[in-house]
Protein backbone atom coordinates (compact mmCIF):
# COMPACT_ATOMS: atom_id res chain seq x y z
CA UNK A 1 0.00 0.00 0.00
CA UNK A 2 1.38 3.56 -0.63
CA UNK A 3 0.23 7.00 0.62
CA UNK A 4 -0.39 9.86 -1.31
CA UNK A 5 -0.78 13.20 -0.22
CA UNK A 6 -2.37 14.22 -3.76
CA UNK A 7 -6.21 14.68 -3.84
CA UNK A 8 -6.73 13.89 -7.14
CA UNK A 9 -5.33 10.39 -7.22
CA UNK A 10 -8.79 8.83 -6.13
CA UNK A 11 -12.42 10.45 -7.99
CA UNK A 12 -14.43 11.65 -5.45
CA UNK A 13 -17.59 9.96 -4.46
CA UNK A 14 -20.31 10.60 -2.40
CA UNK A 15 -19.59 9.63 1.32
CA UNK A 16 -21.65 7.08 2.78
CA UNK A 17 -23.57 8.13 6.21
CA UNK A 18 -22.22 7.18 9.26
CA UNK A 19 -25.96 5.54 9.56
CA UNK A 20 -25.80 3.57 6.93
CA UNK A 21 -22.56 1.99 6.93
CA UNK A 22 -23.23 1.08 10.55
CA UNK A 23 -26.69 -0.80 9.21
CA UNK A 24 -24.36 -2.28 6.70
CA UNK A 25 -21.55 -3.44 9.44
CA UNK A 26 -23.92 -4.82 11.70
CA UNK A 27 -25.46 -6.77 8.68
CA UNK A 28 -22.51 -8.45 8.28
CA UNK A 29 -20.92 -8.47 11.98
CA UNK A 30 -24.39 -9.91 13.69
CA UNK A 31 -24.46 -13.45 12.14
CA UNK A 32 -20.64 -13.26 12.55
CA UNK A 33 -21.08 -12.55 16.58
CA UNK A 34 -23.50 -15.08 16.79
CA UNK A 35 -21.49 -17.92 14.81
CA UNK A 36 -17.87 -17.06 16.55
CA UNK A 37 -19.90 -17.16 20.37
CA UNK A 38 -21.82 -20.79 18.88
CA UNK A 39 -18.25 -21.77 18.38
CA UNK A 40 -17.03 -20.32 21.44
CA UNK A 41 -19.81 -22.47 23.47
CA UNK A 42 -18.87 -25.34 21.70
CA UNK A 43 -15.23 -25.04 23.76
CA UNK A 44 -16.50 -24.14 26.39
CA UNK A 45 -19.25 -26.88 26.91
CA UNK A 46 -16.51 -29.35 25.97
CA UNK A 47 -14.74 -27.82 28.58
CA UNK A 48 -17.71 -27.94 31.05
CA UNK A 49 -18.58 -31.96 30.58
CA UNK A 50 -14.74 -32.53 30.83
CA UNK A 51 -14.59 -30.33 33.85
CA UNK A 52 -16.71 -32.59 35.61
CA UNK A 53 -14.12 -35.17 35.92
CA UNK A 54 -11.68 -33.15 37.84
CA UNK A 55 -9.59 -30.24 37.89
CA UNK A 56 -6.57 -32.57 36.20
CA UNK A 57 -8.74 -33.37 33.21
CA UNK A 58 -9.88 -29.42 32.70
CA UNK A 59 -6.53 -28.34 32.76
CA UNK A 60 -5.36 -31.04 30.12
CA UNK A 61 -8.17 -30.44 27.92
CA UNK A 62 -7.73 -26.87 28.53
CA UNK A 63 -3.69 -26.46 27.54
CA UNK A 64 -4.79 -28.88 24.81
CA UNK A 65 -7.10 -26.68 23.02
CA UNK A 66 -4.91 -23.77 23.61
CA UNK A 67 -2.16 -24.98 21.48
CA UNK A 68 -4.40 -26.60 18.78
CA UNK A 69 -6.09 -23.25 18.70
CA UNK A 70 -2.24 -21.40 18.20
CA UNK A 71 -1.85 -24.20 15.36
CA UNK A 72 -4.94 -23.65 13.21
CA UNK A 73 -5.58 -19.55 14.18
CA UNK A 74 -1.83 -19.00 12.82
CA UNK A 75 -3.23 -21.25 9.89
CA UNK A 76 -6.28 -19.19 9.66
CA UNK A 77 -4.85 -15.96 9.93
CA UNK A 78 -2.65 -16.84 6.70
CA UNK A 79 -5.65 -17.44 4.71
CA UNK A 80 -7.80 -14.55 5.80
CA UNK A 81 -6.29 -12.50 3.13
CA UNK A 82 -8.44 -14.47 1.36
CA UNK A 83 -11.20 -12.54 2.19
CA UNK A 84 -9.53 -9.49 1.66
CA UNK A 85 -9.15 -10.42 -1.97
CA UNK A 86 -12.57 -11.26 -2.26
CA UNK A 87 -13.65 -8.35 -0.69
CA UNK A 88 -11.74 -5.90 -3.23
CA UNK A 89 -12.65 -8.23 -6.20
CA UNK A 90 -16.45 -7.94 -4.77
CA UNK A 91 -15.94 -3.84 -4.83
CA UNK A 92 -14.63 -4.02 -8.38
CA UNK A 93 -17.61 -6.29 -9.46
CA UNK A 94 -15.25 -9.13 -10.38
CA UNK A 95 -16.64 -12.60 -9.32
CA UNK A 96 -14.34 -14.56 -11.39
CA UNK A 97 -11.33 -13.20 -9.37
CA UNK A 98 -13.36 -13.70 -6.35
CA UNK A 99 -13.69 -17.16 -7.00
CA UNK A 100 -9.94 -17.98 -8.25
CA UNK A 101 -8.82 -16.63 -4.55
CA UNK A 102 -11.47 -18.83 -2.60
CA UNK A 103 -10.38 -21.69 -5.01
CA UNK A 104 -6.52 -21.32 -4.49
CA UNK A 105 -7.46 -20.30 -1.01
CA UNK A 106 -8.50 -23.92 -0.29
CA UNK A 107 -5.57 -25.44 -2.02
CA UNK A 108 -3.32 -23.50 0.47
CA UNK A 109 -5.35 -24.51 3.17
CA UNK A 110 -4.78 -28.27 2.29
CA UNK A 111 -1.17 -27.45 2.06
CA UNK A 112 -0.62 -26.14 5.46
CA UNK A 113 -3.21 -28.42 7.05
CA UNK A 114 -1.35 -31.35 6.50
CA UNK A 115 1.55 -30.94 8.41
CA UNK A 116 -0.48 -29.24 11.10
CA UNK A 117 -2.29 -32.24 11.66
CA UNK A 118 1.16 -34.21 12.48
CA UNK A 119 1.87 -31.37 14.43
CA UNK A 120 -1.22 -31.38 16.62
CA UNK A 121 -0.96 -34.81 16.99
CA UNK A 122 2.54 -34.45 18.71
CA UNK A 123 1.65 -31.27 20.53
CA UNK A 124 1.80 -33.59 24.11
CA UNK A 125 5.40 -33.54 23.49
CA UNK A 126 5.47 -29.66 24.12
CA UNK A 127 3.55 -30.04 27.20
CA UNK A 128 6.47 -32.26 28.39
CA UNK A 129 9.25 -30.29 26.70
CA UNK A 130 7.78 -27.10 28.98
CA UNK A 131 7.13 -28.66 32.28
CA UNK A 132 3.68 -29.35 32.62
CA UNK A 133 2.23 -31.85 35.17
CA UNK A 134 2.71 -35.35 33.70
CA UNK A 135 -0.83 -36.06 34.66
CA UNK A 136 -2.11 -33.57 32.68
CA UNK A 137 0.34 -35.19 30.12
CA UNK A 138 -0.74 -38.30 30.10
CA UNK A 139 -4.55 -37.16 29.78
CA UNK A 140 -4.15 -34.71 26.98
CA UNK A 141 -1.97 -37.19 24.85
CA UNK A 142 -5.62 -38.97 23.59
CA UNK A 143 -7.22 -36.08 23.18
CA UNK A 144 -4.81 -34.27 21.04
CA UNK A 145 -4.29 -37.54 18.77
CA UNK A 146 -8.38 -37.69 18.25
CA UNK A 147 -8.76 -33.87 17.84
CA UNK A 148 -5.75 -33.85 14.98
CA UNK A 149 -8.16 -35.17 12.18
CA UNK A 150 -10.24 -32.03 12.75
CA UNK A 151 -7.71 -30.06 11.41
CA UNK A 152 -8.27 -30.08 7.66
CA UNK A 153 -11.94 -29.52 7.99
CA UNK A 154 -11.98 -26.59 9.84
CA UNK A 155 -9.14 -24.71 7.85
CA UNK A 156 -11.64 -25.97 4.95
CA UNK A 157 -14.51 -24.45 6.73
CA UNK A 158 -12.43 -20.93 7.59
CA UNK A 159 -11.70 -20.54 3.41
CA UNK A 160 -15.85 -20.85 2.48
CA UNK A 161 -16.72 -19.00 5.78
CA UNK A 162 -14.06 -16.21 4.61
CA UNK A 163 -15.64 -16.26 0.98
CA UNK A 164 -19.33 -15.66 2.38
CA UNK A 165 -18.75 -13.11 4.94
CA UNK A 166 -16.91 -11.60 2.40
CA UNK A 167 -19.96 -11.04 -0.16
CA UNK A 168 -21.98 -10.57 3.32
CA UNK A 169 -24.09 -13.68 3.60
CA UNK A 170 -23.17 -14.48 6.87
CA UNK A 171 -26.26 -16.02 7.69
CA UNK A 172 -25.48 -19.48 7.00
CA UNK A 173 -22.87 -19.50 9.33
CA UNK A 174 -24.55 -18.80 12.54
CA UNK A 175 -27.16 -20.53 11.48
CA UNK A 176 -24.40 -24.22 10.44
CA UNK A 177 -22.37 -23.53 13.75
CA UNK A 178 -25.38 -22.68 16.36
CA UNK A 179 -26.52 -26.23 15.05
CA UNK A 180 -23.20 -27.35 15.49
CA UNK A 181 -23.32 -26.48 19.30
CA UNK A 182 -26.29 -28.80 20.55
CA UNK A 183 -24.47 -31.30 18.12
CA UNK A 184 -21.02 -31.14 19.64
CA UNK A 185 -22.84 -31.51 23.20
CA UNK A 186 -24.48 -34.31 22.44
CA UNK A 187 -21.52 -36.32 21.01
CA UNK A 188 -19.18 -35.15 23.63
CA UNK A 189 -21.55 -36.32 26.32
CA UNK A 190 -22.22 -39.46 24.70
CA UNK A 191 -18.52 -40.46 23.87
CA UNK A 192 -16.42 -39.18 27.15
CA UNK A 193 -19.16 -40.52 29.52
CA UNK A 194 -20.21 -43.32 27.47
CA UNK A 195 -24.11 -43.00 26.67
CA UNK A 196 -26.53 -44.73 24.50
CA UNK A 197 -24.59 -47.73 24.77
CA UNK A 198 -21.25 -46.39 23.67
CA UNK A 199 -17.99 -46.83 25.26
CA UNK A 200 -17.00 -44.26 27.46
CA UNK A 201 -13.66 -42.79 26.16
CA UNK A 202 -12.93 -40.14 28.24
CA UNK A 203 -10.92 -37.03 27.44
CA UNK A 204 -10.33 -38.48 23.94
CA UNK A 205 -14.42 -38.90 23.19
CA UNK A 206 -14.05 -34.92 23.68
CA UNK A 207 -11.48 -34.99 20.73
CA UNK A 208 -13.46 -37.08 18.49
CA UNK A 209 -16.70 -35.53 18.85
CA UNK A 210 -14.97 -32.30 17.93
CA UNK A 211 -13.94 -33.96 14.73
CA UNK A 212 -16.71 -35.37 13.80
CA UNK A 213 -18.30 -31.86 13.95
CA UNK A 214 -15.80 -30.21 12.39
CA UNK A 215 -16.39 -32.75 9.17
CA UNK A 216 -20.21 -32.20 9.48
CA UNK A 217 -19.78 -27.90 9.47
CA UNK A 218 -17.83 -28.60 6.26
CA UNK A 219 -20.29 -30.43 4.48
CA UNK A 220 -23.15 -28.47 5.49
CA UNK A 221 -21.40 -25.20 4.28
CA UNK A 222 -20.41 -26.83 1.00
CA UNK A 223 -24.00 -28.23 0.27
CA UNK A 224 -25.49 -24.67 0.78
CA UNK A 225 -22.54 -23.11 -1.70
CA UNK A 226 -23.68 -25.88 -3.89
CA UNK A 227 -27.63 -25.39 -4.43
CA UNK A 228 -27.38 -21.28 -3.49
CA UNK A 229 -28.27 -19.39 -7.20
CA UNK A 230 -26.85 -16.28 -5.56
CA UNK A 231 -23.77 -17.52 -5.12
CA UNK A 232 -23.27 -19.05 -8.70
CA UNK A 233 -21.12 -16.69 -11.07
CA UNK A 234 -18.15 -16.98 -9.23
CA UNK A 235 -16.72 -20.67 -10.71
CA UNK A 236 -15.93 -22.13 -7.47
CA UNK A 237 -17.31 -25.61 -8.15
CA UNK A 238 -17.73 -24.95 -11.62
CA UNK A 239 -14.02 -24.17 -12.46
CA UNK A 240 -11.50 -26.78 -12.21
CA UNK A 241 -9.28 -26.47 -8.96
CA UNK A 242 -5.93 -26.30 -10.38
CA UNK A 243 -3.05 -24.17 -8.74
CA UNK A 244 -2.85 -20.53 -10.07
CA UNK A 245 0.52 -19.60 -9.15
CA UNK A 246 0.19 -15.89 -8.91
CA UNK A 247 -2.64 -15.83 -6.85
CA UNK A 248 -1.28 -18.42 -4.61
CA UNK A 249 1.94 -16.43 -4.06
CA UNK A 250 -0.30 -13.46 -3.61
CA UNK A 251 -2.02 -14.83 -0.59
CA UNK A 252 1.57 -16.54 0.75
CA UNK A 253 2.96 -13.25 0.38
CA UNK A 254 0.27 -10.75 1.94
CA UNK A 255 -0.92 -13.77 4.06
CA UNK A 256 2.74 -14.57 6.57
CA UNK A 257 2.62 -11.22 8.02
CA UNK A 258 -0.52 -11.83 9.10
CA UNK A 259 0.00 -15.52 10.17
CA UNK A 260 2.65 -14.14 12.65
CA UNK A 261 0.40 -11.17 13.62
CA UNK A 262 -2.06 -13.71 14.86
CA UNK A 263 0.74 -16.27 15.94
CA UNK A 264 1.97 -13.08 18.14
CA UNK A 265 -1.64 -12.68 19.84
CA UNK A 266 -2.92 -16.04 19.88
CA UNK A 267 0.70 -17.06 21.19
CA UNK A 268 0.79 -14.67 23.96
CA UNK A 269 -2.18 -16.31 25.33
CA UNK A 270 -0.69 -20.04 24.90
CA UNK A 271 2.51 -18.72 26.78
CA UNK A 272 -0.24 -17.17 29.62
CA UNK A 273 -1.72 -20.94 29.41
CA UNK A 274 2.30 -22.40 29.87
CA UNK A 275 3.06 -19.85 32.37
CA UNK A 276 0.70 -20.67 34.38
CA UNK A 277 0.73 -24.39 34.08
CA UNK A 278 4.38 -23.66 35.77
CA UNK A 279 3.15 -22.33 38.86
CA UNK A 280 0.64 -24.91 39.62
CA UNK A 281 -2.06 -27.18 38.07
CA UNK A 282 -4.89 -25.29 40.02
CA UNK A 283 -3.48 -21.86 38.53
CA UNK A 284 -3.56 -23.57 34.82
CA UNK A 285 -7.04 -24.27 36.17
CA UNK A 286 -8.05 -21.16 37.21
CA UNK A 287 -6.56 -19.75 33.51
CA UNK A 288 -8.94 -21.71 32.08
CA UNK A 289 -11.95 -20.69 33.62
CA UNK A 290 -10.62 -16.83 32.79
CA UNK A 291 -10.18 -17.31 28.98
CA UNK A 292 -14.17 -18.57 29.56
CA UNK A 293 -15.03 -15.23 30.00
CA UNK A 294 -12.63 -13.52 28.46
CA UNK A 295 -13.46 -15.41 25.00
CA UNK A 296 -17.23 -14.29 25.05
CA UNK A 297 -16.43 -10.47 24.55
CA UNK A 298 -13.32 -11.08 22.34
CA UNK A 299 -15.27 -12.91 19.41
CA UNK A 300 -17.83 -10.62 19.57
CA UNK A 301 -15.77 -8.09 18.91
CA UNK A 302 -14.00 -10.73 15.84
CA UNK A 303 -17.28 -10.40 14.34
CA UNK A 304 -17.44 -6.86 14.09
CA UNK A 305 -13.48 -6.80 13.08
CA UNK A 306 -14.52 -9.69 9.81
CA UNK A 307 -17.54 -7.12 8.73
CA UNK A 308 -14.78 -3.97 9.05
CA UNK A 309 -11.99 -5.74 7.17
CA UNK A 310 -14.71 -6.65 4.80
CA UNK A 311 -16.05 -2.94 4.61
CA UNK A 312 -12.58 -1.42 4.24
CA UNK A 313 -11.59 -4.00 1.65
CA UNK A 314 -14.61 -3.20 -0.67
CA UNK A 315 -13.97 0.61 0.03
CA UNK A 316 -10.52 -0.16 -1.59
CA UNK A 317 -11.70 -2.24 -4.58
CA UNK A 318 -14.20 0.52 -5.14
CA UNK A 319 -11.55 3.19 -4.86
CA UNK A 320 -13.20 5.05 -2.33
CA UNK A 321 -10.30 6.27 0.08
CA UNK A 322 -13.33 8.32 2.48
CA UNK A 323 -15.32 5.05 2.63
CA UNK A 324 -12.51 2.98 3.55
CA UNK A 325 -11.38 5.17 6.18
CA UNK A 326 -14.94 5.52 7.34
CA UNK A 327 -15.35 1.81 8.22
CA UNK A 328 -12.23 1.78 9.60
CA UNK A 329 -12.85 4.19 12.34
CA UNK A 330 -16.38 3.53 12.87
CA UNK A 331 -15.62 -0.28 13.50
CA UNK A 332 -12.75 0.52 15.78
CA UNK A 333 -15.24 2.88 17.97
CA UNK A 334 -18.44 0.59 17.82
CA UNK A 335 -15.99 -2.50 19.18
CA UNK A 336 -14.39 -0.44 22.25
CA UNK A 337 -17.54 1.08 22.89
CA UNK A 338 -19.27 -2.57 22.80
CA UNK A 339 -17.19 -4.71 25.31
CA UNK A 340 -17.03 -1.41 26.89
CA UNK A 341 -20.40 -2.04 28.23
CA UNK A 342 -20.00 -5.51 28.92
CA UNK A 343 -17.53 -5.20 31.54
CA UNK A 344 -20.34 -5.51 33.96
CA UNK A 345 -20.41 -9.00 33.90
CA UNK A 346 -16.84 -9.98 35.16
CA UNK A 347 -16.92 -6.98 37.54
CA UNK A 348 -20.52 -8.35 38.74
CA UNK A 349 -21.02 -11.65 38.86
CA UNK A 350 -17.42 -13.25 39.28
CA UNK A 351 -18.54 -16.32 41.26
CA UNK A 352 -21.26 -17.05 38.45
CA UNK A 353 -18.59 -17.90 35.89
CA UNK A 354 -16.62 -20.09 38.34
CA UNK A 355 -19.91 -22.26 39.00
CA UNK A 356 -20.16 -22.55 35.05
CA UNK A 357 -16.74 -24.25 35.59
CA UNK A 358 -16.92 -26.01 38.90
CA UNK A 359 -19.29 -27.52 41.17
CA UNK A 360 -20.02 -24.90 44.07
CA UNK A 361 -19.97 -28.33 46.20
CA UNK A 362 -16.46 -29.08 45.45
CA UNK A 363 -13.92 -28.52 47.70
CA UNK A 364 -12.35 -26.00 46.25
CA UNK A 365 -14.78 -23.85 45.16
CA UNK A 366 -14.41 -20.90 47.58
CA UNK A 367 -10.75 -20.81 47.34
CA UNK A 368 -10.71 -20.46 43.47
CA UNK A 369 -13.58 -17.99 43.46
CA UNK A 370 -11.10 -15.55 45.41
CA UNK A 371 -8.39 -16.10 43.41
CA UNK A 372 -10.48 -15.62 40.07
CA UNK A 373 -12.07 -12.36 41.46
CA UNK A 374 -9.08 -10.16 41.53
CA UNK A 375 -8.03 -11.89 37.86
CA UNK A 376 -11.79 -10.72 36.42
CA UNK A 377 -11.26 -7.02 37.52
CA UNK A 378 -7.77 -6.67 35.70
CA UNK A 379 -9.68 -8.89 32.22
CA UNK A 380 -12.81 -6.35 32.67
CA UNK A 381 -9.81 -3.38 31.67
CA UNK A 382 -7.71 -4.73 29.12
CA UNK A 383 -10.94 -6.39 27.25
CA UNK A 384 -11.68 -3.16 25.88
CA UNK A 385 -7.91 -2.94 24.46
CA UNK A 386 -8.36 -6.85 23.18
CA UNK A 387 -11.31 -6.07 21.22
CA UNK A 388 -10.22 -2.53 20.10
CA UNK A 389 -6.45 -4.72 18.55
CA UNK A 390 -8.92 -7.12 17.02
CA UNK A 391 -10.89 -4.83 14.76
CA UNK A 392 -7.84 -2.57 14.05
CA UNK A 393 -6.10 -5.22 13.04
CA UNK A 394 -8.28 -6.18 10.40
CA UNK A 395 -9.11 -2.82 9.48
CA UNK A 396 -5.08 -2.56 8.54
CA UNK A 397 -5.40 -6.09 6.25
CA UNK A 398 -8.04 -4.38 4.25
CA UNK A 399 -6.02 -1.98 3.32
CA UNK A 400 -2.95 -4.33 3.08
CA UNK A 401 -0.97 -3.21 5.66
CA UNK A 402 0.45 -6.22 7.18
CA UNK A 403 4.25 -5.99 8.08
CA UNK A 404 3.83 -2.88 10.63
CA UNK A 405 1.33 -4.37 12.36
CA UNK A 406 3.28 -7.08 13.25
CA UNK A 407 6.08 -5.42 14.60
CA UNK A 408 3.81 -3.46 16.79
CA UNK A 409 2.14 -6.81 18.14
CA UNK A 410 5.11 -8.22 18.71
CA UNK A 411 6.16 -5.49 21.50
CA UNK A 412 2.80 -5.16 22.53
CA UNK A 413 2.31 -9.06 23.10
CA UNK A 414 5.75 -10.00 23.81
CA UNK A 415 8.24 -7.24 25.49
CA UNK A 416 5.32 -5.79 27.55
CA UNK A 417 2.26 -8.79 27.56
CA UNK A 418 4.73 -11.83 28.15
CA UNK A 419 8.22 -10.32 29.09
CA UNK A 420 6.66 -7.79 31.60
CA UNK A 421 4.05 -10.38 33.23
CA UNK A 422 6.75 -12.96 33.56
CA UNK A 423 8.77 -10.63 35.43
CA UNK A 424 5.67 -9.61 37.84
CA UNK A 425 5.25 -13.57 38.31
CA UNK A 426 8.49 -14.54 38.69
CA UNK A 427 10.98 -12.12 39.84
CA UNK A 428 8.82 -10.13 41.69
CA UNK A 429 6.35 -13.09 43.12
CA UNK A 430 3.26 -11.88 41.70
CA UNK A 431 2.43 -15.30 40.48
CA UNK A 432 -0.53 -15.26 38.35
CA UNK A 433 -1.86 -11.66 39.34
CA UNK A 434 1.59 -10.69 37.70
CA UNK A 435 0.90 -12.54 34.65
CA UNK A 436 -2.35 -11.25 34.08
CA UNK A 437 -1.34 -7.62 34.56
CA UNK A 438 1.58 -8.04 31.96
CA UNK A 439 -1.52 -9.40 29.97
CA UNK A 440 -3.63 -6.00 30.00
CA UNK A 441 -0.18 -3.82 29.89
CA UNK A 442 0.56 -5.21 26.46
CA UNK A 443 -2.74 -5.43 24.98
CA UNK A 444 -3.79 -2.05 26.04
CA UNK A 445 -0.31 -0.83 24.25
CA UNK A 446 -1.15 -2.86 21.35
CA UNK A 447 -4.44 -1.77 20.76
CA UNK A 448 -3.78 1.90 21.05
CA UNK A 449 -0.81 1.73 18.74
CA UNK A 450 -2.53 -0.42 15.85
CA UNK A 451 -5.93 1.87 15.61
CA UNK A 452 -3.01 4.85 15.69
CA UNK A 453 -1.67 3.15 12.47
CA UNK A 454 -4.78 2.76 10.89
CA UNK A 455 -5.95 6.70 11.73
CA UNK A 456 -2.56 7.87 10.82
CA UNK A 457 -2.78 6.01 7.03
CA UNK A 458 -6.09 6.66 6.13
CA UNK A 459 -5.71 10.51 7.14
CA UNK A 460 -4.50 11.30 3.69
CA UNK A 461 -6.28 9.90 0.37
CA UNK A 462 -4.37 6.57 -0.30
CA UNK A 463 -3.19 5.89 -3.76
CA UNK A 464 -5.77 2.27 -3.63
CA UNK A 465 -4.77 -0.65 -5.61
CA UNK A 466 -5.73 -3.67 -6.21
Amino acid sequence: MSVSNNKSDLPSTTPVSRRAETRVLLQIAMPLMGAYLAELAMFLTTKMIVGRLGYLELAAVGISADLTFEVLVVSMGLLSIVGVLVAQAEGASDRPRAGLAVRQGLLVALAIGLPAMVLVWNLDIVLRLTGQDPQVVALARPYLNALSFSVLPVLWFSVLRIFVSAIARTGIIMVITVAAVALNYALTLAFVHGLAGLPALGIAGAGWATTIVSWLMLLALTAYMFVTPALRGYGIFLERLRVHSGMCAEIVKLGLPVAGLVGLEAGMFVAMSVLSGVLSAKTLAIYQIMTGWIGIPFVVALGLAEATMVRVAHGIGRKDATATRNAGMLGMAMGAGLLAAMTIIPLTFPELIVRIYMRADDPTFTEIVALVTPLLIIAAVFQVFDGLQAVASRALRGIKDTIAPLWLAGFGYWVLGIGGGSLLAFPFGLGATGLWLGLAAGLIATGSLLAWRFERLTKIDLTLRR
